[in-house]
């Protein structure tokens, strides 16, 4: 069995938010939040697996996006995901308890992994170890995250906090902008009609997670370049909207240039004016399933 603790080290306290000591955050490797915020908000990843033919990898363990985009420009072949299992979120979570700590621990959307019913599995064998299903992926979840962990720093009850991030959960809004289709046709996720229609038309489809229960569906399509693709999909997710919680917003891609990230950074100063700004890469699932240059705007309304 794999040990999969992922402890990160704190930064210097005066960059690290106080956490609770009786309860410990954790999340699956999904949330795609950056090392530097793992280590401010003191978060214990769980990584998801990524199979290769007959090779087992830990997410952001050992192996990344770009090894995954060097195998398949080599290879033609994407990688699998598989969930954590039970015995493993097991394994995991038991020491925290036996410390005499709670555990809330957040997931992937239910919809989209059996990690969330795996982990609820474990936590019938672990009383203390709360699971959160996001009903997102990405820094969708990372939003939650967060959120848990600045209500722990409160001092609140696991159970309260559990009950306020279900609430927020339906109110998370996680779309992205997909360069091209060709990933998604490899993964089986869209037909060749499908891609060879989007490439003839010069189509960039949006897609959007349903917060209400985790689906992953088209949103919209825009046509032309990736730029300008990007510059409506920013203008459509924000502009003239009055219900956007203005605290955070993440700006999550899967490898894209500098140029564009700072591109869409000053979009979205133009349509709204969020206290933070943050930029992280996605990690192995969003990026096997989407590939390269995928980009989304991820904040929470009210």
């Amino acid at each position: 069995m794999l040990h999969l603790s992922c402890y990160v080290h704190p930064l210097p306290n005066e960059r690290k938010i106080r956490l609770a000591k009786n309860i410990i955050l954790c999340a699956d490797s999904t949330c795609d939040l950056s090392e530097e915020l793992l280590e401010k908000y003191n978060v214990h990843l769980v990584p998801l697996h990524i199979l290769e033919g007959e090779n087992s990898y830990l997410d952001g363990v050992d192996i990344d996006p770009d090894t995954i985009y060097a195998t398949y420009a080599e290879k033609g072949v994407l990688p699998k995901t598989a969930a954590v299992n039970v015995s493993e979120y097991v394994d995991f979570f038991k020491p925290f308890i036996e410390e005499g700590n709670d555990v809330i621990h957040i997931n992937i959307g239910s919809a989209l992994s059996s990690s969330h019913n795996n982990c609820k599995l474990a936590a019938e064998e672990l009383p203390g170890v709360y699971p959160v299903d996001s009903r997102n992926l990405s820094t969708g979840t990372g939003h939650l995250v967060i959120e848990a962990a600045e209500r722990i720093a409160k001092g609140m009850a696991a159970a309260d906090i559990v009950a306020e991030l279900n609430e927020i959960a339906g109110r998370v809004s996680a779309s992205f902008v997909i360069d091209t289709l060709e990933y998604l046709y490899k993964g089986g996720r869209c037909s060749a009609l499908a891609m060879f229609g989007a490439n003839l038309l010069r189509l960039k489809p949006s897609i959007r997670v349903d917060n209400a229960d985790g689906s992953m569906g088209v949103d919209k399509k825009y046509r032309g370049s990736l730029d300008k693709a990007l510059e409506q999909y920013v203008a459509d997710q924000l502009e003239g909207r009055d219900d956007i919680v203005t605290k955070r917003i993440f700006i999550t891609h899967s490898g894209i240039s500098e140029e564009r990230i700072d591109m869409v950074r000053e979009l979205v100063k133009k349509y709204q004016s969020f206290d933070e700004i943050l930029v992280t890469r996605a990690g192995c699932t969003v990026s096997s399933h989407c590939g390269p240059n995928t980009l989304g705007v991820l904040f929470i309304t009210k």
